[in-house]
């Protein structure tokens, strides 16, 4: 049989089909297992890099966990920020809990028995020996040292931030010429006039909110009241950008309208929603299907922790 590997993004998941031919393929069972088991990995490896990962059934691992805490100590002594200063951590904290599940089980396949792993390296996990089982162990744990190698000391630096700030301040300058009067950015260009541009130019502008302002300042990775302003705006501007047309035709009208919603997260986060309490307190306290929200805005702005427990 000669099978055929396929990924469907649409169910995360991967499709295996076989189709015969006369050809012997000269592989045995457990070699056609350990392909199928690879090509998976890899699979699950390219979900996890783009935010596509399941979500964990055993909730989450929280900065005042110990082991994460751990973490945090381990990337101040080797890189003087903290764990949330990285450019991934949510990645940083899942391959640490990949490792520990993995020395885990090297452990107890070399001999060494049900034992603390915790703040171990592997080599002094590794009690010896050979078979496939454990060389499979030692590879996964050597691949996923080395990302975590890179991970650990991806750091996100300021000027970074000043970046996404400045990206925020050119959207919102952009915006608002493409909303009040177009024809400053796109007049001196003749398919604007031969297909009568200006209407979608301005529609795009007060989605300009939604879909790069508020983004680029959560790309900043703020916490506390910013973060809960920054998430409320990002629920509130593409409400108003659907229902404010049904009231108005005046695109500048509907761009006012986002600002307003902006600001007026930010005043009521920063007053009445500002409560003392830290990040992970207040997602304690947040609906689930808000968190679950949050959550997808989280990817891509670098506080997607996502770690599984």
């Amino acid at each position: 049989m000669h099978e055929v590997y396929a990924f469907v993004p649409n169910s995360g998941s991967l499709m295996i089909q076989s189709y015969p031919h006369t050809a012997s393929c000269g592989r045995s069972l457990q070699q056609k297992q350990d392909s199928v088991d690879e090509v998976i990995a890899e699979a699950s490896d390219a979900l996890q890099s783009v935010g596509w990962t399941a979500p964990s059934e055993d909730g989450e691992l929280t900065s005042d966990d110990p082991f994460v805490q751990r973490i945090n100590s381990e990337i101040l002594q080797e890189m003087g920020v903290p764990l949330d200063e990285l450019l991934n951590p949510a990645t940083v904290v899942n391959l640490e809990r990949d490792l520990y599940s993995l020395r885990y089980d090297l452990a107890v396949a070399t001999g060494l028995g049900d034992i603390e792993v915790g703040g171990l390296t592997t080599a002094e996990c590794d009690g010896g020996g050979q078979s496939e089982e454990i060389e499979n162990i030692r590879k996964s744990i050597d691949k996923k040292e080395k990302k975590l190698f890179v991970e650990r000391r991806s750091v996100f630096r300021g000027w970074l931030k000043n970046v996404f700030l400045g990206q925020a301040v050119l959207s919102l300058v952009v915006s608002f010429i493409m909303t009040s009067n177009p024809a400053i950015l796109f007049g001196k260009f003749d398919w604007f006039y031969n297909y009568q541009m200006d209407l979608p130019i301005q529609v795009l502008g007060f989605w300009w909110w939604w879909l790069f302002i508020v983004p680029s300042l959560r790309s900043r990775r703020p916490s506390g009241p910013e973060k809960k302003a920054l998430d409320l705006a990002f629920i509130g501007t593409p409400v108003i950008s659907l229902i404010a047309p049904v009231a108005t035709k005046d695109a500048l009208l509907i761009w006012w309208a986002n600002f307003a919603v902006t600001a007026t997260s930010y005043g009521y986060a920063f007053t009445i929603g500002n409560n003392g309490d830290s990040d992970d307190d207040d997602d304690r306290k947040t609906p689930a299907f808000l968190k679950f929200i949050f959550k997808s805005l989280d990817f891509g702005s670098g506080r997607e922790r996502g770690a599984r427990n």
